[in-house]
């Protein structure tokens, strides 16, 4: 599935994207730095009803969100950009997260890929423009 979209098509966009990937727990983001993956998963989350506050956790390297309503019950939003090895991921809880009932955001999936066991989908969004996205969605 291909997407193009900009901010003020976001919504379209997460709405197309959540009734073709909902059935998929595991989600992993890549793009270059700026492609707008938190922006996405933050838009994506205020579509779900999150009411938790969503913000980016490069720091914190994973956000647990509250999904109202809804099995699974539980968002990890994960960014792996500041991991050097897939044996930090796991020392940091990350493989525990991807084997819960929940779903699994993840930013920067390409930093521990041995973690990514299917299936997820394959999340891909390229700069077209400085407005302009396009997102690939891969099931893998």
């Amino acid at each position: 599935m291909e997407l193009t979209y900009t901010l003020t098509t976001i919504h379209t966009a997460v709405q197309e994207f959540w009734e073709y990937a909902k059935d998929m727990r595991i989600m992993a983001f890549s793009g270059e730095m700026g492609a707008g993956k938190t922006t996405f998963i933050h838009e994506l989350c205020r579509f779900l009803k999150v009411k938790d506050a969503v913000s980016s956790p490069t720091f914190a390297l994973i956000n647990e969100y509250a999904l109202p309503g809804d099995k699974p019950s539980i968002i990890y939003h994960m960014d792996w950009y500041r991991l050097n090895s897939t044996e930090e991921a796991i020392q940091a809880g990350m493989e525990d997260c991807l084997l819960q009932n929940a779903y699994c955001f993840i930013e920067w999936p390409e930093k521990a890929p041995e973690l990514l066991h299917g299936p997820y989908l394959s999340v891909k969004i390229e700069l077209l423009s400085e407005v302009e996205r396009q997102m690939v969605i891969t099931p893998l």
